[in-house]
């Protein structure tokens, strides 16, 4: 092994793309969530081929942030799914968002990184307050 050379730390037995990083580590979490579509072609119900990313970006404008709520109620946020939704986390982080999946304490879906969806999962705990059109 050469200094700089980057091994597979996963072998995957299934033949789907391997992540290739230098460590087992990773340094950026955000990447590491699988798109569903990767295992066995997850669809919500009623939703047929529509759990993609959306085919357009999000809206140009930023939205006034509404009331900070103390905690974010997964039923608050259902209501959002398959919507530009705009996300306030605690700490400042803003951003656009399209949620396709919402559970007990997470939200998972695709963020806007300012060119491309990406998909992204997050913890209800770190949102601080949303809207959606």
């Amino acid at each position: 092994m050469y200094p700089g050379e980057i091994q597979p730390y996963y072998i995957n037995p299934y033949g789907q793309q391997t992540y290739l990083f230098p460590t087992p580590f990773l340094e950026n979490y955000y990447y590491a969530i699988p798109d569903e579509r990767q295992f066995g072609g997850f669809q919500p119900p009623g939703q047929g081929s529509t759990a993609g990313p959306p085919t357009s970006p999000p809206p140009s404008f930023v939205p006034q942030q509404q009331v900070e709520a103390y905690a974010v109620d997964p039923g608050g946020i259902r209501g959002c799914l398959f919507r530009h939704t705009y996300i306030w986390l605690r700490g400042f982080e803003q951003f656009w968002y399209y949620p396709t999946f919402v559970g007990r304490t997470s939200v998972s879906g695709y963020r806007w990184t300012g060119n491309r969806w990406v998909y992204f999962g997050i913890s209800l705990r770190q949102i601080q307050s949303f809207t959606c059109y």
